[in-house]
């Protein structure tokens, strides 16, 4: 039934009146949309539809999207040239609410189109990582705006760094960011440190859950964050005790270093980089809060940590917790230009210094990343 169905509709392309061909899209549309078609015969309904529906005008071009936008069996090739319609009104249904467009056809999209069809990808039920940041990237204030108040939006590290950025001059934008459970939390002291008193006040209103964090964050920003902790204090003995056993058992690794950065547990983030770089926990504490940060991404590097593990560690010793994109960006590229093979040379060479030097050495000046 199917087969001639199809070859009736084919018939029909080839030597129906305007009228007839419109009536024959819509009936075909519509039994599309009621049954169910294995993807070979959802593809040959794309064919004949598309061929119907080829000279049709934008309001029924609208119409034909608003009809596919919601159904499982909408033919992939008509839904691609739906969403890539220069009209939003045509565009828009099938970029919001079509499941049949992937992370591919979305970036594609995002890439290629003006702000109104970013705005209703902005608005999916859930949005994969990847297109948020390109979102994020390209998208003007509405659109920013939308996809951080989705709550089925997922970012990245960078995707949340960017929107904080954009954040310095939009209360809005930046209320929307503190409100999103997933933040990391050297972002959030980041926009709360910035924040003005009514966005922290509504946030507060908002989330009675956040106002300790909040308060918290701010009196974190204006003290001194550095812990400066010393080998005879009761926490450096008990962050000491609970790290060197998770080593002892194997599951000291990156994933636990980030999770203590990222919960700005510094005598445990410390203790980890000790142990897993085989350096005294000074001279980690010295390389972490160091003006610069490049020794921090000499450990990274050297222990074949990711940038965003890096940057979580930069973030953890920076002042105020809070580093300028533009200077993220400048150790984004010293890290990428470090090696492996360089940094653990680097490393091996300040323990001989080290172990030669006694405990006096840790005086010494640390390695420069522009030396190498």
């Amino acid at each position: 039934m199917t087969d001639s169905f199809l070859l009736e509709l084919d018939e029909l392309v080839l030597r129906g009146s305007p009228e007839s061909r419109a009536r024959a899209l819509w009936y075909a549309t519509d039994i599309l949309i009621a049954g169910r078609y294995n993807e070979e015969e959802v593809w040959i309904f794309g064919e004949v539809i598309g061929r119907l529906a080829d000279e049709i005008e934008v309001v029924a071009r609208a119409k034909l999207a608003e009809k596919l936008a919601h159904s499982n069996n909408a033919p992939f090739n008509i839904v691609m040239i739906l969403a890539f319609d220069d009209s939003i009104d045509v565009a828009g249904p099938i970029l919001q609410y079509s499941e049949r467009l992937d992370t591919n056809a979305l970036v594609a999209n995002i890439k290629t189109k003006g702000q109104p069809h970013l705005l209703a990808i902005s608005k999916r039920e859930s949005i994969p990582v990847e297109v948020t940041d390109e979102l994020v990237r390209r998208g003007n204030r509405e659109v920013v705006r939308s996809v951080a108040s989705n709550k089925g939006a997922r970012f990245s590290d960078f995707g949340f760094l960017h929107m904080v950025k954009r954040s310095e001059t939009d209360s809005m934008l930046a209320q929307q960011l503190c409100l999103r459970k997933e933040i990391p939390r050297h972002l959030f002291q980041q926009l709360i440190s910035k924040a003005s008193d009514d966005v922290r006040r509504k946030l507060e209103q908002e989330r009675p859950d956040l106002a300790d964090l909040i308060q918290t964050s701010v009196t974190d920003i204006t003290g001194t964050l550095q812990s400066k902790f010393g080998p005879a204090t009761k926490s450096y003995f008990a962050a000491k005790k609970a790290v060197t056993a998770l080593h002892h058992r194997g599951n000291l690794n990156e994933a636990r270093i980030v999770e203590y950065a990222r919960s700005h547990a510094i005598e445990e983030a410390i203790v980890g980089l000790s142990l897993l770089c085989t350096l005294p926990v000074d001279v980690v504490e010295r390389a972490l809060f160091g003006s610069n940060g490049e020794m921090v991404l000499i450990l990274a590097k050297a222990l074949d940590f990711s940038w965003e593990t890096a940057m979580s560690l930069l973030f953890l010793g920076a002042k105020d917790h809070c580093i300028s994109a533009r200077a993220l960006d400048y150790k984004h590229d010293e890290f990428a230009r470090l090696t492996n093979e360089t940094s653990r040379k680097i490393l091996g060479l300040y323990r001989s210094r080290k172990s030669a030097a006694g405990a006096d050495s840790g005086q010494q000046r640390l390695p420069q990343l522009h030396g190498v």
